[in-house]
């Protein structure tokens, strides 16, 4: 019998990935996104895309307005989002605890499927400085999971899969493009227009770009025309 699994799937290029590796490892993929008030909502979108490209089971997306706690150039209209390069320490794009209350909620609905297995696209080297993209995050969070939930305390073991974790990001393009994702349906930009086109100079268009260029592939992504 297939096995369930939670696919938190952001509409990014990572999660793209990781829907993909979990569809391949024979799981029924159920997705889950969260619209919690990100400048670059039009991912939201590009999620949806993801999941009938992919065949995703199912794809939901739960609305959580973050924008009450701001806190972040990405939930706080107020605060820019940086353009001129990776700097030291935690950036400003950092949305407080946002990774943590993802996986509860994708725990709370892996208990309801019945799923042992919840995946996650976060990132321990081409990343941004996030504390809650790190491997040691992850390994407390599923130590958590298995003390706090019903399904675990009556044995069904929970495992949090976060298979690009140790991954460059143009080891996770090839990854993607040898098990057939279409990338120009993702969006990763940190301030996005509605229709998807990306600023190209944000953190995460660099990392992206900066990523095709590396694994020799052609940049599939869609840039806002400069004036």
């Amino acid at each position: 019998m297939t096995k369930n699994a939670v696919v938190l799937l952001s509409g990014g290029l990572d999660s793209a990935t990781i829907l993909a590796i979990a569809r391949e490892q024979g799981f029924a993929c159920h997705c889950l996104s969260l619209d919690y008030g990100q400048r670059h909502r039009v991912e939201l979108t590009a999620a949806a895309r993801v999941a009938a490209s992919l065949g995703a089971v199912s794809q939901r997306t739960l609305k959580l307005d973050l924008t009450q706690f701001g806190g972040s150039a990405l939930t706080d209209a107020r605060i820019d989002v940086p353009i001129a390069g990776l700097q030291p320490g935690i950036p400003v794009t950092y949305v407080p605890a946002r990774n943590t209350i993802m996986l509860a909620l994708a725990l709370a609905w892996a208990e309801v499927l019945e799923a042992s297995d919840i995946f996650v696209g976060v990132n321990a080297v081409d990343y941004s400085g996030y504390p809650d993209c790190r491997p040691e995050y992850i390994r407390a969070f599923e130590t958590m999971a298995n003390l706090a939930t019903r399904a675990a305390v009556e044995g069904r073991h929970l495992n949090l899969h976060a298979p690009l974790i140790e991954l460059s990001k143009a080891a996770i393009i090839r990854r993607g493009i040898a098990l057939g994702v279409d990338y120009s349906l993702t969006v990763s930009c940190y301030q996005a227009d509605a229709q998807g086109h990306a600023c190209g100079v944000c953190d995460s268009c660099r990392l992206r770009r900066e990523g095709f260029v590396a694994a020799d592939v052609a940049d599939p992504t869609s840039y806002i025309k400069q004036k």
